[in-house]
């Protein structure tokens, strides 16, 4: 016999929000219903807003469906501008970023796989919040989700712009 389980609704009003500088984070699946299998979700930046440094993941896969405006996903083999609609995969061990450099606000759902990774944006939000050495902070954060900063050869490290960001 099959135990069946019900269905979770996340009502909008009720999820929980994350703000990290002018990035709103709404949180959909956390794991806790998915037995920590997937993680999902909202994240809304405005236009003219840098992401993340480069980086990469030893440990879940991510994806990207834009739902409003633009995002740039940057990676170590170029650029792709993703619009409304498009759908961008990052698999495990892939070097990537986001930004949104374009006028307009832009909005993405995101999943992670597994889960653990929701954790990483509340863990910085909180070290956001107590203030002090946020690089350090950060770096650490990372590293206990296996994620790893992607140094550019020539270019100077972007974690101040990234802590500013909050991802």
């Amino acid at each position: 016999m099959v135990d069946h389980v019900d269905i979770t609704l996340v009502e909008a009003e009720k999820s929980e929000v994350i703000k990290m500088g002018p990035i709103t984070i709404r949180i959909l699946e956390d794991g806790s219903n998915t037995d920590n299998r997937i993680g999902a979700i909202s994240l809304t930046i405005p236009g003219k807003t840098p992401g993340p440094i480069l980086h990469w993941h030893r440990m879940h896969d991510e994806t990207f469906l834009v739902t409003k405006g633009r995002v740039r996903f940057s990676t170590d083999k170029g650029i792709v501008d993703a619009k409304v609609g498009d759908y961008v995969v990052v698999p495990t061990k892939a070097i990537h970023t986001f930004s949104n450099p374009f006028d307009e606000e832009a909005e993405f759902f995101n999943s992670f796989t597994p889960a653990y990774y929701v954790d990483y944006l509340r863990m910085l939000a909180d070290a956001l919040k107590e203030g002090g050495v946020m690089q350090e902070k950060q770096k650490a954060i990372m590293a206990q989700f296996a994620t790893f900063e992607v140094e550019v050869p020539g270019e100077r490290c972007r974690s101040e712009a990234w802590v500013v960001v909050g991802l």
